[in-house]
Formats: structure tokens, C-alpha cells, sequence
């Protein structure tokens, strides 16, 4: 398991989140505090808690999810589109076997395809997650 960090070296955000494929789309969610914004599931690690357990912690809070297999497919570096800080965002390519249920701060969840022009996706996921998922063919 990797070190625990709230900041990277440079001072940016560390962040945990999960691509979540199925049927060719991808599981995106959005906040009670920007619920026109949709985000890859994740959050902040806690004061001692590595990437992988609070990515384990957050899909089990937001979800009511536990992944039957996770591991790392890209680190972005974006904006963080709530906190509009430089964020560092470890994405991990997730397996989940039960029915995702949005709860915690979320107040929505959508699986989405390759070409949404009527949502607000963050960023990392337009800029950095979706090319790369297009590129390897996995979203319709």
C-alpha cells in the first residue's frame, strides 16, 4: 500500500477515484455541493488512510460498493473543479460486482458514453479520463 499523502510535493490535492465501466459506460457521480458537476466516484484520503483504503472507504460510503478487484490505470494532474486547487488524482481501473446507490454528499449518479455535450463533466474526467478511455476502446 502506498504512503499516506493529502498533498503531493507540490502542493496539490491527492485524490482517489474509480473508473467503473459496464456495458460501455462509464459510472460518473455529482455532489450535493455541485450537482450539475459530474466526477469519476473517489475522494480524499483521511489523516493516516493510504490511496487504496480511502478509495475502498469512499466507494463503500458514496456506493455502498465494494470492489472485487481495483488497480492503478492513471495519475492525472487537473484543477480540482469544487476546490479550483491544482489536484492530483490517482484513478483506478475498478471492478464492482453490486448495485452502486448514490449516498453521502452524492446527489447523483450517471453511467455515461464517450459523448455527453449536455453534462458538466470535471476537468480531469473530459480532459484526461475520457481520451484515455477512447483511446484504449472501452466506452461506447
Amino acid at each position: 500500500m502506498s504512503e499516506h499523502v493529502t498533498e503531493s510535493d507540490d502542493g496539490s490535492l491527492v485524490v482517489a477515484a474509480a473508473v467503473i465501466i459496464r456495458s460501455g459506460r462509464l459510472l460518473v457521480v455529482s455532489k450535493t455541493a455541485a450537482p450539475d458537476v459530474f466526477y469519476l466516484p473517489g475522494g480524499k484520503p483521511d489523516p493516516g488512510e493510504d490511496l487504496e483504503t480511502a478509495l475502498l472507504r469512499e466507494l463503500r460510503e458514496e456506493l455502498g460498493v465494494v470492489p472485487v478487484a481495483f488497480s492503478p490505470l492513471q495519475e492525472v494532474r487537473a484543477l480540482a473543479a469544487l476546490e479550483r486547487i491544482p489536484m492530483t488524482m490517482t484513478v483506478y481501473d475498478t471492478t464492482i460486482t453490486d448495485l452502486p446507490r448514490p449516498a453521502a454528499e452524492l446527489s447523483a449518479m450517471r453511467w455515461i458514453t464517450s459523448q455527453e455535450p449536455d453534462l458538466t463533466l470535471a476537468p480531469a474526467v473530459r480532459d484526461h479520463v475520457l481520451p484515455l478511455l477512447r483511446s484504449r476502446s472501452l466506452l461506447d
